[in-house]
């Protein structure tokens, strides 16, 4: 897999909507603003929002092609270091038709997001380049008040550092606040809540090695059957990382897609799962029940399961590398990077 060369003071960040446009919409363009601000003054970059992504929902809903055209010029422009994705959404398959991936291959950099970013976390692992499943432009950088500290120094430690080693541990803190995006909430924090179960393993002792591959499960069903979507074989020694959307995916459900990796001959092949965060800790419990189920189903109950993660949807979220090696250690109930996730 290709290793993007990380960030540095004074590097050019490119800033696309690939699936929702509210970035550009009149009432929600007080999120992309404070969002520049932050990435100039706390990591010292500047922002380049590509010419389609603040032209609000609709006309980026209209124009599949040109939010791709976006991606695509973002990964040409030589002056460009990284590539941050505005927000998730609910179709940012439709872009796949225009996309070049020999272009993606011959320049690598930083990619971002999560979500329905999924998507093209897989187009990014089709072409070969590392991919960061991590915060986005109107969400976490976005964020009233101040930046969730753990957020910070997850971009801090792994976009513009040499992450080898760096373990990913448990946020000590959560939120289940939702502040409405209006303008005038712009200085309502949200509250913090003391983690009280920090990693869980379901099942599993001992540790796995592997390469991360995977990303919210409610997207999977638009990508299976897709050229983006991995063969069998492909999946072979990995590690899956399955997270949970804002919708909050019914258990049942949630049951349905782990049969379909199961029907798929998925799960023969990784070495264990990963679990986000369920956002608000809805369906905390009963998640928990359903992977232990379909495992048994499968006849995967030794599969090392990790769950709780702080990943995509949680509050805080952090930054996953998606294709380097990491450990996880099932007895120390620990994540650890065991290269770097970029180059200098």
């Amino acid at each position: 897999m290709l290793k993007p060369k990380r960030l540095d003071t004074n590097d050019k960040i490119a800033i696309v909507s690939l699936s929702w446009g509210g970035l550009g919409d009149k009432n929600l363009i007080h999120k992309y603003y404070i969002a520049k601000e932050r990435l100039e003054n706390d990591f010292g970059l500047e922002v380049i929002p590509m010419p389609n992504a603040l032209k609000g929902t609709e006309f980026v809903y209209e124009h599949p092609e040109l939010r791709a055209k976006d991606l695509m010029s973002a990964f040409q422009d030589k002056t460009i270091k990284a590539i941050f994705c505005a927000i998730g959404g609910e179709d940012t398959i439709r872009i796949l038709p225009y996309i070049d991936f020999k272009i993606i291959r011959e320049n690598p950099k930083i990619f971002m997001g999560y979500s329905d970013t999924t998507v093209n976390h897989f187009m990014m692992n089709k072409a070969g380049l590392i991919s960061f499943y991590g915060p986005s432009v109107m969400c976490e950088f976005g964020e009233y008040v101040k930046m969730f500290d753990y957020t910070k120094e997850a971009v801090k430690n792994i976009l513009f550092k040499d992450s080898k080693n760096l373990e990913i541990k448990s946020s000590p803190t959560w939120s289940k606040d939702f502040i409405p995006w209006k303008e005038e909430n712009k200085n309502i924090e949200k509250t913090l809540i003391k983690e009280e179960h920090g990693y869980e393993v379901l099942q599993g002792t001992g540790k796995i090695t592997g390469q991360i591959l995977g990303g919210c499960i409610d997207v999977f069903p638009m990508i299976i059957g897709t050229t983006i979507w991995p063969k069998q074989e492909e999946w072979k020694d990995k590690i899956l990382l399955i997270e949970t959307s804002e919708d909050k995916l019914p258990p049942n459900y949630l049951t349905y897609y782990l049969r379909n990796l199961g029907a798929e001959g998925i799960l023969d092949e990784i070495k264990g799962i990963i679990i986000g965060k369920p956002q608000d800790e809805k369906y905390y419990e009963e998640y928990k029940e359903v992977y232990k189920k379909v495992l048994k189903e499968y006849h995967k109950e030794d599969l090392p399961v990790l769950y709780n993660i702080n990943i995509g949807h949680a509050y805080p979220t952090g930054i996953l590398p998606l294709g380097i090696e990491v450990e996880i250690n099932l007895d120390n109930k620990m994540i650890r990077l065991l290269e770097t996730a970029t180059k200098e």
